[in-house]
C-alpha cells in the first residue's frame, strides 16, 4: 500500500516536459500536406462592405483559395452559435448572426473578412496583403454609456437601443421601500474594466478532414471540447456529432478566453473540407488582442440601505454590460445567472434587486474571463462597503465584521444556500496581518509617501456547468488511463487527478496516466470553467476508479473461482481471505482483453456520471498596504496577505499557486490593464504588449498568508472547493480599498480601476484644486 498522496505537496508531474520542451502544443503539430491560414480582418469598427476584391490574391504563388462570406454561404455554413441561450431573461435575448467571415456588415476592428490559404503562412501573408476591400464607414460606438443614449448609432437592427437583453432576479418593490424608509443609503457608481486574457500561448487550430468517413478533426488551443463540438457539429456544419472530433493538446493559459467557440475554428474546417488537405491558422498576439474575446467591462450603479447602527438592509444594483459586436458563447451568463449568484457575497443582506442589461457596442466580443462574473459582484459589495464606512464615519471593518453571514446553512437573497464557513476567522487572520500598520504609515510619510491599507472579503458560488463524466481503465501495458471531461489549461490536473487515482487504487504514480481533450475518448464532458474541475471531475473520477475495482473484483472471482463477496481488492491486488488465493490487478485486467464478458468491458472500464448541481464556495479575506508617491502617482504593493477557505486541499502547494495567479491578474486588473477603444474611430489602443500593461515579477511582493482546510465542502466526496479563480475576485477590491485609504487624507474620495500613475496624479490634482478653490 502506498502512503496516501491527496493532502500532500508534490511535485508537478507535467512539469518535467515543460520545462525541457516536450510539451505539445497546436504550433508544435506537423500534418502532412498541410496548408496554411492567413485571416484577413477588418481594420474598421463598423462599415458597409461595398466590395472585395480577391482575384490578384487567388493568382499568387502557392496560394490554394481565397476564401469570403460569399463562399461561406453558398457552403451553407452556419453562423456561430451562442452556447447560453435558455437563461430566464427578463426580455427576450437577442443573438443576431455572428458568421465566421462578415457578410456586409462589418462591426468591430478585427472581424474576420476573408481567410487565405496557401503552402506557407509567408505566401498566405503575401496574398492576404494583395486583397482589396471597398469599405463604407459607418459611425462606431465604443463605450457602455454612449451606446444606450437614445441618439447612438444602431449596431443591429434586431436589438433596439442596442440592448441584447434584460436580466432581472430578486423583487425591486420591497427592495425600494426598505431603502426609502431606511436610516442611511449609499450610492455608488463602479467601472469594472475591460481586460485582455494575454495567455502566454495565442490561439491556434488545425482543421483535417477524412474524405472515407466524411469526419471533421479540430485540433485546437482551447477548452471544452465537448461544448465546441456540439456548437459545430448542430449550428454551424449541420452534421452529425459523431462526424466531428474535436482534440486539444497542451495548452499554454486560456483564463476562460478559450472556452469560447472562435470563427477560426470554423475556417479551419471549412478550408480542409473544400481542398481535402489540412489546414492550420496560428494567431499573433496582434490578432489575441482583437480577435480573441475580452473580459470584464459593466458599469454599475448600486444603492446599499442600512440600519442606524449600520447593519445591511437591502442592496441594489443596476449593471450595464458590455457584450462587445456579437453575443459570444456564454457571454450572457456572466453578467446574469453567474454575477447574481455571488451577489452580496458574505453578507447577510435580507433583500436584494438585480438587474443586468446586456449592451451591443463596435468592439471585440466580451466573454468569461477568470471569475466570470463572480468578480464583478465581488467588487461592487466590497467598494461599496468602503465607501458607505466612509461617507458615514464607520469603521469598515466593524461594518463588514457586524453584516458577515454567522449562521449556516444561509440562504441568500438570490435563492443559494450557503452550506458552512467561517468568514470571522478569515477577518480575523487579516487583523493580525496588518498589525503594525500604524508605524509602516508614519515611515512612509517621512519619506514622503503615502501608505494605505485595504481588507476585502469574497465568495465565490464554484461549480460551472453541473455534472461531469469521467473514464477509468487499465491499459494493456498496465499503466491505468484517466480520462475526465474537464480540461487543464495550466493548472496541474495532470498531477491531481493521478493523486486521486493513486490513493484510490493505492498504488504508485507511476501508473497513472492522465488523458484530456479529445472527444473520441469521451462521449461527454462539461470542460474547463467555473473552477469545477476536482469539484465535478475529481468526484467523477474517483467514482469511476471505484467502478473499475468492482469490475476487476467481478472479474476476479471468475478466474479464482470465488464469490465476488469473498474477493478483497488492496493496492494493486485482489485476495480472497479463505483461500489465499491472490490475483494481480494488472492480471484481471489483462484478462479482461483476452476473454471480456458482458459484464466486465476489455481493461475493466468503467465511465463515471457525477450528477451535481450544487455550489461550493470558497471565501476568504485579503489585506494590501500600497504606497504612492504623490508627486507622481506611482503605486508600489507593499504587502499582500491571502486567508483564504478551500475546504479539503488536494495538493496544498498546487491550491496556492493557482490562488496567487488569480490574485496576479486580479492585480492587473486594479492598477495595470485596460483594454482601450478610441471613441471615434473605434481603433483598440491598447493592441499590443507595447501599449497593454501586465503585472511583472518587479510589480509584486511575496504574497504571504494561508490557506486552511477545516471546512470541506459538503457538495462532493472529495471535500474540495474551486480555487482557480478566487485570487481574481478579491484582489481588485482589495486593491483598490488600500488604493482610496492612501489617497483619503488628500481629499480623494472615488477613482476607477486602473490605478494608473496618470490616474491618480491627476485625482490628488483635482483634490488639491477643490480644497483651494
Amino acid at each position: 500500500m502506498t502512503e496516501p498522496l491527496l493532502g500532500r505537496s508534490i511535485d508537478r508531474l507535467e512539469d518535467e516536459r515543460f520545462v525541457r520542451g516536450r510539451g505539445r502544443y497546436v504550433a508544435d503539430l506537423v500534418a502532412p500536406n498541410a496548408l496554411h491560414g492567413v485571416v484577413v480582418r477588418s481594420p474598421h469598427a463598423h462599415a458597409r462592405i461595398a466590395a472585395i476584391s480577391v482575384d490578384t490574391a487567388r493568382r499568387m504563388p502557392g496560394v490554394a483559395a481565397v476564401l469570403t462570406g460569399q463562399e461561406l454561404a453558398a457552403d451553407n455554413i452556419g453562423p456561430l452559435p451562442c452556447g447560453v441561450t435558455a437563461i430566464p431573461m427578463t426580455t427576450p435575448l437577442v443573438v443576431p448572426p455572428c458568421h465566421a467571415l462578415a457578410r456586409d456588415i462589418v462591426r468591430y476592428v478585427g472581424e474576420p473578412v476573408a481567410f487565405v490559404i496557401a503552402d506557407s503562412t509567408e505566401a498566405a501573408r503575401d496574398a492576404a496583403e494583395a486583397i482589396v476591400v471597398d469599405y463604407a464607414p459607418l459611425p462606431p460606438v465604443v463605450s457602455i454609456a454612449d451606446a444606450v443614449r437614445p441618439d447612438a448609432p444602431s449596431i443591429w437592427l434586431e436589438a433596439p437601443g442596442n440592448i441584447a437583453f434584460q436580466f432581472n432576479r430578486g423583487e425591486i418593490g420591497p427592495v425600494e421601500a426598505v431603502i426609502r424608509d431606511a436610516v442611511h443609503v449609499v450610492e455608488c457608481e463602479l467601472v469594472n474594466n475591460r481586460v485582455v486574457a494575454a495567455p502566454l500561448e495565442t490561439r491556434g487550430a488545425l482543421g483535417e478532414f477524412d474524405a472515407s468517413s466524411g469526419r471533421l478533426h479540430l485540433t485546437a488551443s482551447a477548452a471544452g471540447a465537448h461544448a465546441i463540438r456540439d456548437l459545430l457539429a448542430d449550428g454551424v456544419f449541420h452534421i452529425g456529432r459523431e462526424k466531428l472530433r474535436i482534440s486539444i493538446p497542451d495548452v499554454g493559459g486560456g483564463f476562460g478566453m478559450k472556452n469560447v467557440l472562435y470563427p477560426e475554428w470554423v475556417l479551419v474546417l471549412w478550408a480542409a473540407r473544400r481542398l481535402g488537405r489540412p489546414v492550420i491558422w496560428i494567431g499573433d498576439r496582434s490578432e489575441d488582442f482583437t480577435g480573441s474575446a475580452h473580459g470584464r467591462d459593466s458599469l454599475i450603479r448600486a444603492r446599499l440601505a442600512l440600519d442606524r447602527d449600520g447593519r445591511f438592509l437591502a442592496l441594489d444594483t443596476k449593471v450595464l454590460a458590455n457584450l462587445g459586436a456579437h453575443v459570444s458563447t456564454v457571454a450572457p451568463a456572466v453578467p446574469t445567472m453567474a454575477m447574481a449568484s455571488a451577489m452580496g457575497g458574505v453578507y447577510d443582506i435580507p433583500l436584494i434587486a438585480f438587474q443586468t442589461s446586456g449592451v451591443f457596442t463596435n468592439t471585440t466580443p466580451v466573454d468569461a474571463y477568470r471569475g466570470a462574473g463572480k468578480p464583478e459582484a465581488n467588487y461592487l459589495i466590497e467598494r461599496c462597503i468602503d465607501i458607505a464606512a466612509h461617507r458615514l464615519g464607520m469603521d469598515a471593518l466593524k461594518l463588514r465584521r457586524k453584516n458577515i453571514v454567522r449562521q449556516f446553512p444561509h440562504p441568500t437573497a438570490m435563492g443559494l444556500s450557503l452550506e458552512q464557513g467561517s468568514f470571522g476567522h478569515a477577518i480575523d487572520h487579516a487583523v493580525k496581518a496588518a498589525a503594525g500598520f500604524d508605524a509602516r504609515r508614519r515611515s512612509s510619510r517621512k519619506r514622503g509617501r503615502l501608505r494605505g491599507l485595504g481588507y476585502a472579503c469574497f465568495l465565490e458560488t464554484s461549480r460551472g456547468q453541473p455534472n461531469e463524466v469521467a473514464q477509468v481503465r487499465v491499459g494493456d501495458d498496465g499503466r491505468i488511463d484517466l480520462m475526465v471531461g474537464t480540461h487543464s489549461n495550466g493548472q496541474g490536473h495532470e498531477t491531481t487527478f493521478a493523486q486521486i487515482g493513486a490513493d484510490a487504487f493505492g498504488l504508485p504514480l507511476e501508473r497513472f496516466r492522465f488523458r484530456q481533450g479529445d472527444t473520441d475518448d469521451l462521449d461527454s464532458g462539461g470542460g474547463h470553467g467555473g473552477a469545477r474541475s476536482m469539484h465535478q471531475g475529481g468526484t467523477a473520477l474517483l467514482m469511476a476508479a471505484e467502478g473499475v475495482i468492482e469490475n476487476a473484483r467481478r472479474l476476479a472471482a471468475r478466474l479464482l473461482q470465488a464469490g465476488v463477496d469473498a474477493v478483497h481488492y488492496d493496492a494493486g491486488m485482489l485476495r480472497v481471505a479463505l483461500t489465499g488465493q491472490e490475483i494481480s490487478l494488472e492480471e484481471v485486467a489483462r484478462a479482461s482483453y483476452q476473454t471480456p464478458g458482458d459484464d466486465v468491458a476489455p481493461g475493466l472500464a468503467h465511465k463515471a456520471t457525477h450528477l451535481c448541481d450544487r455550489y461550493t464556495f470558497p471565501n476568504g479575506c485579503h489585506v494590501a498596504e500600497v504606497e504612492i508617491d504623490p508627486e507622481t502617482g506611482e503605486v508600489r504593493l507593499d504587502r499582500y496577505v491571502i486567508s483564504d477557505d478551500y475546504g479539503r486541499l488536494l495538493d496544498p502547494r498546487l491550491t496556492l499557486g493557482q490562488v496567487h495567479g488569480g490574485v496576479v491578474q486580479g492585480i492587473g486588473q486594479a492598477l495595470f490593464e485596460h483594454a482601450l477603444f478610441d471613441a471615434e474611430t473605434g481603433q483598440i489602443l491598447s493592441g499590443s504588449l507595447m501599449d497593454y500593461a501586465l503585472p511583472r515579477a518587479d510589480d509584486l511582493p511575496a504574497f504571504e498568508g494561508s490557506l486552511t482546510g477545516d471546512f470541506p465542502s459538503r457538495a462532493n466526496r472529495l471535500g474540495v472547493k474551486g480555487s482557480g479563480q478566487a485570487g481574481a475576485i478579491a484582489a481588485p477590491a482589495t486593491i483598490m480599498n488600500a488604493v482610496m485609504n492612501a489617497l483619503a487624507p488628500l481629499g480623494v474620495r472615488h477613482l476607477d480601476m486602473p490605478a494608473t500613475p496618470s490616474r491618480i496624479w491627476h485625482a490628488i490634482q483635482a483634490a488639491d484644486a477643490t480644497r483651494q478653490s
